[in-house]
């Protein structure tokens, strides 16, 4: 059985050969999470409906009373 070294160098070839296109496989969980935004979408939603809202009722405001 292999140890956990040799396995983890195994793991790096094939992935080095995957990025160099030899094999095609799906994305690494590494290169996913590098994708990812750091902020899900309905959290920035949220975000956004909070500062824009405020600059509209400012602006509202302002210009009514």
């Amino acid at each position: 059985m292999p140890t956990e070294f040799e396995l983890r160098q195994r793991n790096a070839q094939f992935a080095n050969k995957a990025r160099a296109g030899k094999n095609p496989v799906k994305p690494s969980r590494q290169e996913k999470l590098a994708k990812r935004s750091p902020i899900s979408l309905w959290a920035l939603g949220i975000v956004l409906f909070v500062v824009l809202g405020g600059v509209l009722f400012e602006l509202l405001r302002l210009i009514f009373l």
